[in-house]
C-alpha cells in the first residue's frame, strides 16, 4: 500500500486509516482478528476515541507488543482540564502504551465549546503540558461545524484536522481542505460512506481518491470490507458518467432527509439535544441496535422536550423537517431500548 506523510507531522500513514466505531459490535476475539488482518494488508493508522466504549481496550490488546507498527489515535470529548487529564490517562491506559501519536479535541463545533478549549486550565492547556511531557506527539481536533473547523485550522494550534467528507458532505473541499493544505496541515476525512448513508463504496472512494493528501478513515468490522476498500487503491481512478449518476441518484434520495451535523440549529429553546439524537438512526446502524440506546440516551431522552416551536427549521441551512424527523428517531430509540431490555433480561 502506498503511504502519506500527515502534513507536517513526521507520521507516515497508510493511505487508508481504520476507524474503529464498528469495532464495538464484535466481540474481543473477532475484534482482535479484524484488527490485526488490517494491519497485516498494511493499515498502520488507527482511530478511536474515548467515547467509543470499548475500542480503545480491543486495539490494545490487538496490538500489544506491536507498538512500532502502527499510529494510534484518539480523542477527548472534555473540554475542562482535569476532565482531559483523566481521559488521556485512561486512553493510555486501555491502549496499552505510554505515548499517542495523535491527541484529538473531540467535536469542536460550537463558540461556547471553544472558550471552554481555550480557558485558563482547560483543555488546551492541558494537552499542551502532555505533548511536552511525551505523552503525546501531535495535536488534533476534529469537528463537524465548518466555519469553526476553518477558526481552528487558522489559529495555527493543531497539526491535524478531521472533519466529514464524502461525495454528499463535500463542503471541506472548497475552503477548509485548501487552507489545511496551504498550512501544511493533515487532513483526516471522517465518514467517507456519510454514516452509512452511501453504500456504493467504489463510488465512495472514487470520489475521494480525487483528493490528494487526504486520509479517509473507514470504520471497518469484517476482513471482507477491509479487502474490498484496499482493492479499489490496486487501479487507476476514473470516475465515469455511471459513477456521477449514481452520487447524484445518492444525493437526491437522501434530500432532505439528511442532518450533517452542522449544529446550526442549536441551542434549542427547550433543550432538545438535536444533533445527536438526528444522528441515532446513523449510531445504532453503527453501533448496534443493543448498544445505541444506552451509548444515546442523554440525547434521545432529551427528544420529549421537543414542542415543535420551529426555531431549529429556521435555523437550519438544508431546511430539514427537525421535528418530524426527531419524533420518527424517538420511536426507533423505544423500539431498540425495548429489545434490548428483552435481551438483557434472557441473558
Amino acid at each position: 500500500m502506498d503511504m502519506l506523510k500527515l502534513g507536517r507531522t513526521d507520521l507516515v500513514v497508510s493511505q487508508v486509516g481504520f476507524g474503529a466505531i464498528p469495532i464495538i459490535r464484535l466481540d474481543r476475539q473477532e475484534a482482535v482478528r479484524v484488527l490485526r488482518y488490517a494491519c497485516e494488508r498494511g493499515i498502520n493508522f488507527f482511530d478511536t476515541a474515548n467515547a467509543y466504549r470499548d475500542s480503545e481496550d480491543k486495539i490494545g490488546r490487538a496490538f500489544a507488543g506491536m507498538r512500532d507498527q502502527i499510529i494510534l489515535a484518539t480523542k477527548t470529548q472534555r473540554r475542562d482540564g482535569d476532565g482531559v487529564r483523566e481521559h488521556l490517562d485512561r486512553s493510555l491506559k486501555m491502549l496499552q502504551t505510554d505515548y499517542l501519536d495523535l491527541y484529538q479535541l473531540h467535536q469542536v463545533a460550537q463558540e461556547k465549546d471553544w472558550a471552554a478549549v481555550m480557558a485558563p486550565g482547560g483543555a488546551l492547556e492541558v494537552v499542551t503540558r502532555a505533548k511536552a511531557a511525551g505523552q503525546i506527539r501531535y495535536l488534533g481536533v476534529t469537528s463537524h461545524s465548518l466555519p469553526m473547523a476553518l477558526k481552528m485550522v487558522r489559529s495555527g494550534l493543531f497539526d491535524t484536522i478531521q472533519f466529514p467528507f464524502n461525495f454528499i458532505e463535500d463542503g471541506a473541499s472548497h475552503e477548509l481542505l485548501p487552507a489545511a493544505r496551504q498550512l501544511d496541515m493533515g487532513f483526516i476525512g471522517m465518514k467517507p460512506f456519510a454514516g452509512g448513508a452511501i453504500s456504493n463504496a467504489d463510488a465512495a472512494f472514487k470520489f475521494l481518491r480525487q483528493h490528494s493528501g487526504l486520509l479517509p478513515i473507514p470504520g471497518f468490522e469484517t476482513n471482507a470490507q477491509i479487502d474490498e476498500v484496499l482493492s479499489f487503491y490496486t487501479l487507476a481512478n476514473r470516475i465515469t458518467d455511471h459513477d456521477r449518476a449514481d452520487m447524484d441518484r445518492c444525493r437526491e434520495e437522501l434530500g432532505k432527509r439528511f442532518c450533517r451535523r452542522c449544529e446550526y440549529c442549536q441551542p434549542c429553546p427547550q433543550g432538545v439535544m438535536i444533533t445527536p439524537a438526528m444522528g441515532y438512526p446513523i449510531v445504532a446502524a453503527r453501533m448496534s441496535a443493543a448498544v445505541a440506546p444506552e451509548f444515546s440516551r442523554g440525547p434521545m431522552e432529551s427528544v420529549v422536550r421537543c414542542n415543535a416551536c420551529g426555531a431549529c427549521i429556521d435555523r437550519c441551512p438544508y431546511e430539514l423537517p427537525i421535528p418530524e424527523m426527531l419524533k420518527t428517531n424517538y420511536e426507533l430509540f423505544l423500539l431498540h431500548s425495548a429489545t434490548a431490555g428483552h435481551q438483557a433480561v434472557e441473558n
